[in-house]
């Protein structure tokens, strides 16, 4: 406290003034006192005082700068002493500074992922405000909306200051090099609006651009921007061809602008109702997003449109049966299932970082008992317990800094690392994610750390050094050295610390277990399908070139005879949407023959060729697969899954049954041809959905994927497939070039959790590891404590054996209790973390033993060096060392 008392007297000088004056007066007083005791008179002593003690202004100057300078002389003086006496036990800095600088490297580097995904606020205007609105249904609370139910819902709700929808969009771009694929986004006119942005150049969509007739008008992200348009501000202005149609660019939003529904959205267009879906109330394709009136919660908002919602499906049943609403915060849409993953790897780290602070104060307790006689001996000699507090203080912050410094730039690595980890298809869509590294807001959770760790450094010492100076502490560390009560103290202290670290060591690899368990389980889940050796290709097609549908099957016939004429391919088939993605493309129907209200409910719908299932490798479990038959003149058929024939067909056979889309109209019914086995359409831990399957001939979509198995790497293939497909029309656009396998691998689900494996898995090794040397010095310490004891059994005729019993039954008791602590407090995490578990129970019997078992002979082998160690005492050097 002196030390940091004179330090602060630099920027305290009025204070200081007052200190030395008042000294300075004591002084001339007492002077003047005796002079006149003396028989001078007082005048003159005055005189004789001041000449004595000179001018207060001068004295006042020449007091505060020799404090000033003894307090910045000691303080270096110090931190010299400090670097010295760790330069004198290396093995103790180094292990101290490592494995401090270890917790903090990964805590640092975790923040700074939930900092950027949690806590950083979302660069739109009063963002808490805003909402994500989406329809409801059996197949899950977040589908999209139609126009024409978007229309109502902005007309009678009462709790939004605005309400507008958005899609996101994959457009052709027409440039001089011919057609590219782009990635955009259609909103309505007031989307920006409502988000509280405001282009950095030009203007926004003014109200009426998405009405028909309206111009075609389109807005840049900053990106485009810069790589299409080099940052020019005449970019304003110039006609840009989007599917075919010309647009005119009107402004380029902000650099931190991102919507992550959208990412990456490089065009931003206005929707125009003079679509034919835009006509229809059954055709749901956009998602809403809305601005809470002040005062007004978001429980009060979700239930005025889940009643408006009712009453649309009241009156409109055949478009809007058995559909309600959902109303979330935005930054709930944004982050999806981030958050949870992010607190459990948060929570790990922070425990990573408990376990090495409870291992280096074992070694600061450690070092304190081995200094004890040091600190006497100069105690004995005149040091004050404050001038040696000082002391020990620099030695702390000399450690917490270093450990600090390699923290940092540890977790600027492990963060550069974490980043390469992600595939780039899902890094695009976390655009809060750019930049990520040591900001403001990471520094100062470092800086928090940071004090921390200077005040485990400096406390522990400085507290048993106060214990050691209170009585006759010096006196019996001068003759002891430090051994007896003082060390059986530390030893039961630093017991409990181990029994603790060991527990939350159990916690990680619990939760390391289960992670990887569940994400084992997960990839070798049934996904219906066989992706090794097959590959895919998306193909986009100009609406000019190809206005009608029979234009477009004539090219899908081409593309599949072309594919299949290539070496190595043993089968070609044709998707408009391929499988492990995301659960959206679904319809309503009807079965033929039951009350309407019975089962007007929605599955997944998907068009593919006769050659998709074949490719892909799913099995037609009962009836029949789609023929080149079933083209657009022939009677509409259709598949559905075994999941649709069990939940809509229970004890029926669906074979022959016939469906209906829209039965209030005179649209034909459709046949039930075949059953077939369930594909993982939708994210990889999610159960499989109902979902049927229509020909590809029967539809329009002038956007599909080619899909081809081969006896060659689809690495190989893929080149000569997009080949082969520039060879029939070189305007088409090809994109999304992958492997299946590689899909699987790189999507949100497998990458989410094999990422919070990986990473709490590390955690948890590194624990262990911790944990095995915490138990090792405590077991070391305690047989230098004892050997004394040792030696007078060995020397009473005590067999090495009994020694051995010794030694392990106090390190079996320590591992014993941290285990059984630590299960129980596992039993307590897992259940919090169910929601990031796939097909694994949160109290997983095998996981449970086998982390038991692990860590048990871990414990065994750190504590059988110790225990050899006293095995082999002499008794005799034992007992003379004494």
């Amino acid at each position: 406290m002196a030390l940091f008392r004179r330090f602060t007297n630099l920027f305290r000088r009025s204070r200081l003034d007052r200190d030395i004056d008042a000294e300075l007066q004591s002084h001339i007083d007492l002077f003047i006192e005796d002079k006149t005791r003396q028989g001078m008179p007082h005048a003159v002593a005055k005189r004789e005082a001041l000449l004595r003690f000179g001018n207060p202004t001068s004295t006042r100057e020449r007091v505060a700068a020799a404090d000033t300078t003894l307090s910045l002389e000691n303080f270096v003086r110090d931190l010299r002493y400090a670097l010295r006496q760790l330069r004198r036990s290396p093995g103790f800095a180094l292990t101290a500074i490592l494995t401090l600088a270890l917790g903090i490297g990964a805590c640092v580097c975790i923040f700074s992922f939930a900092d950027a995904a949690l806590i950083k606020p979302l660069p739109y205007q009063d963002p808490a405000r805003l909402v994500a609105v989406f329809e409801s249904m059996s197949l899950g609370p977040q589908f999209h909306i139609s126009y024409l139910d978007y229309l109502d819902w902005k007309k009678q709700n009462q709790v939004f200051s605005s309400l507008d929808i958005y899609d996101g969009s994959n457009l052709t771009l027409t440039t001089a090099s011919g057609l590219q694929t782009a990635t955009g986004a259609t909103v309505s006119d007031g989307f920006f609006r409502t988000l509280g942005v405001t282009p950095a150049l030009g203007r926004d969509f003014t109200p009426g651009e998405d009405l028909p007739g309206a111009p075609h008008n389109v807005i840049l992200s900053y990106a485009a921007w810069q790589n299409r348009f080099g940052s020019r501000t005449s970019a304003l202005g110039q006609s840009i061809t989007l599917n075919g149609i010309a647009y005119t660019v009107i402004g380029v939003l902000p650099r931190a602008f991102h919507f992550v529904p959208t990412e990456p959205a490089d065009f931003w267009i206005t929707l125009h109702t003079d679509n034919p879906c835009g006509k229809e109330r059954g055709c749901h394709n956009y998602s809403g997003i809305a601005r809470l009136k002040n005062g007004v919660s978001l429980l009060t908002a979700a239930a005025q449109m889940r009643a408006i919602a009712d009453h649309l499906a009241q009156q409109y049943p055949v478009a809007d049966a058995s559909r309600s609403a959902t109303v979330l915060p935005l930054s709930d849409l944004i982050i999806g299932k981030l958050r949870p993953i992010l607190m459990t790897l948060l929570a790990g780290a922070l425990l990573l970082l408990l376990i090495a602070s409870m291992n280096v104060a074992s070694l600061l307790l450690v070092r304190a008992e081995s200094r004890k006689r040091e600190i006497a001996v100069r105690g004995a000699m005149g040091a004050s317990l404050l001038r040696l507090l000082q002391q020990l203080i620099s030695e702390g912050f000399v450690l917490a800094f270093s450990s600090v410094l390699i923290g940092l730039a540890s977790a600027q690595i492990a963060i550069q690392l974490l980043l390469r980890l992600i595939p780039d298809g899902i890094l695009a869509t976390m655009p809060y994610l750019r930049g990520l590294g040591l900001n403001l807001h990471v520094l100062a959770f470092a800086g928090a750390l940071a004090s921390l760790s200077t005040l485990l450094f400096c406390l522990i010492p400085a507290a048993r050094l106060s214990l050691s100076s209170a009585g006759a502490g010096l006196r019996n560390a001068l003759a002891s050295g430090g051994r007896g009560f003082s060390g059986t103290l530390w030893r039961r202290f630093g017991s409990h610390l181990i029994a603790i670290e060991l527990a939350m060591a159990v916690v990680l690899l619990v939760a390391a277990g289960l992670l990887g368990k569940s994400f084992y389980r997960m990839l070798h889940a049934p996904i219906g399908l066989n992706p090794d050796h097959v590959a895919s290709l998306r193909i986009g097609l100009s609406s000019a070139r190809y206005p009608k549908a029979e234009n477009i099957h004539a090219l899908e016939l081409q593309l599949s005879e072309k594919a299949s004429a290539l070496p190595g391919i043993e089968s070609v088939g044709l998707t408009a949407r391929l499988p492990v993605g995301i659960s959206s493309g679904s319809t309503t129907f009807h079965v033929i023959g039951r009350p309407e209200h019975d089962d007007h409910v929605e599955v997944l719908n998907r068009e593919v060729d006769p050659g998709y299932f074949p490719t892909i490798g799913a099995q037609i479990v009962r009836g029949r697969g789609f023929t080149r038959h079933d083209d657009a003149a022939a009677p509409l058929v259709l598949l559905i899954n075994q999941a649709m024939a069990k939940e809509f067909f229970p004890n029926q056979d669906p074979i022959g049954k016939r469906i209906a889309f829209d039965p209030n109209t005179n649209t034909p019914s459709i046949e039930i041809v075949g059953i077939v086995e369930n594909i993982k359409e939708g994210p990889l831990d999610t159960a499989a959905r109902p979902a049927l399957y229509s020909p590809l001939a029967q539809s329009d979509d002038d956007r599909f994927y080619v899909v081809v198995r081969s006896a060659l790497p689809e690495q190989e293939i893929l080149p000569l497939l997009g080949a082969a497909a520039h060879s029939i029309d070189p305007s088409l656009t090809l994109s999304e070039p992958t492997s299946m396998s590689q899909r699987i691998h790189d999507s949100p689900a497998a990458s989410l959790h094999r990422s919070s494996a990986w990473i709490v898995g590390g955690f948890a090794g590194i624990a262990l590891l911790l944990g095995a040397v915490g138990l090792y010095g405590v077991i070391s310490y305690s047989v230098g404590q004892r050997t004394r004891e040792i030696g007078v059994r060995l020397a009473l005729g005590a067999q090495r054996e009994a020694v051995y019993r010794l030694i392990l039954r106090e390190a079996g008791w320590l591992t014993a209790i941290g285990i059984v602590l630590g299960l129980v407090c596992s039993l307590l995490t897992a259940i919090s973390m169910r929601s990031l578990l796939f097909d694994v129970q949160a109290w997983d019997t095998s996981i449970l033993a086998s982390v038991a078992v692990v860590l048990a002979a871990t414990a065994l082998l750190a504590s059988f060096l110790p225990a050899r160690r006293a095995a082999r005492v002499d008794p005799m050097q034992a007992l003379r060392s004494e």
